[in-house]
């Protein structure tokens, strides 16, 4: 018989039996999309640089960076990923950089377009950004497009502490994330909150109380969990090699989750466990798997602890 991670079943509520579930078992797949964005603290009006934890080569200049338009990037998503999956549906998604750091209207052109491309087979729309790029004509806009797909509006959270805000450079703080929640109130779009784990000040007392947070807000439906890593060209990477400082091992990772998943809201789909980036890119650490193992490898070790999303929470 095996066990329940060999029939599917693993101990958090994951976003792969979500979608399956909620689209008859078809194939979904994300094809991400990047709209040339930048942010608040890379181009002078909150800061320069950029997040610390944050690679530089995703605000070269457009010369250099060559972004195909954005019905290139569509249509070549889709395309890789119906030959190498076996997608059968998709979401849009605009992930890098802070994809409502624009006008409004701007913003409309650029998700309909990218809408546009197989709108047969498309069901939703996923949208990056940070807190203090949200407002009343944005989520309007996001809405708008709720009477015919799933509309996912991602936040950067990363931290529950303005001390370590402030130390990477973020820009924005913690009190702009409740300011944000506020705004969102009884919205019909999908939230989603992306935290980061392991800055080198936090201690896991502290990371824990990251669930309390996420919590105590009914309309968060997703989370990213993510381990932070290094990465060539940031500012913590140069820091690190500088004077490299202690960052999660795999076991040690896994060991976080299993009294993490525990104490989150039974009711949120866990998007992302870890995060990874490419290898030419990824300083440390290094746990010598590719991505697909390190995702068994959690799974496999969140099992055998016998842990269960939500079997601490209390409400």
């Amino acid at each position: 018989m095996g066990t329940l991670l060999d029939n599917g079943v693993k101990p958090y509520n994951h976003y792969g039996a979500y979608l399956k579930q909620k689209y008859n078992g078809q194939r979904v797949f994300k094809v991400i999309v990047d709209g040339n964005f930048t942010c608040p603290n890379r181009d002078g009006s909150k800061g320069y640089g950029g997040c610390t934890y944050c690679n530089v080569d995703s605000f070269t200049p457009d010369t250099a960076r060559k972004i195909p338009s954005i019905r290139e990037q569509v249509e070549s998503g889709i395309e890789r990923a119906r030959n190498s999956y076996g997608a059968e549906k998709f979401i849009i998604y605009f992930q890098p950089n802070t994809n409502t750091y624009a006008p409004t209207h701007l913003l409309k052109m650029m998700y309909d377009e990218a809408l546009s491309i197989d709108p047969e087979n498309t069901l939703g729309l996923s949208v990056g950004t940070r807190p203090d790029c949200i407002d009343f004509e944005k989520i309007a806009l996001l809405e708008s497009y709720t009477d015919r797909l799933d509309v996912d509006l991602e936040m950067g959270m990363e931290s529950i502490y303005n001390e370590t805000l402030t130390r990477i450079n973020r820009g924005c703080s913690h009190d702009e994330f409740l300011g944000a929640m506020d705004l969102l109130k009884g919205t019909k779009l999908d939230l989603c909150v992306h935290t980061i784990f392991g800055f080198p000040w936090e201690t896991e007392e502290m990371m824990l109380r990251y669930a309390d947070e996420i919590n105590r807000h009914p309309s968060i439906k997703f989370v990213k969990l993510h381990h932070l890593h290094i990465v060539e060209g940031s500012i913590m990477g140069v820091k690190y090699k500088r004077e490299p400082f202690k960052l999660f091992s795999i076991d040690e990772y896994t060991d976080f989750l299993a009294r993490f998943i525990p104490l989150l809201r039974p009711d949120i789909i866990i998007q992302r466990i870890f995060g990874i980036a490419d290898k030419d890119l990824l300083i440390a650490p290094n746990w010598g798997f590719p991505k697909s193992r390190i995702q068994t490898y959690i799974d496999k070790g969140l099992e055998s602890r016998g842990i269960k999303q939500g079997s601490l929470y209390q409400g």
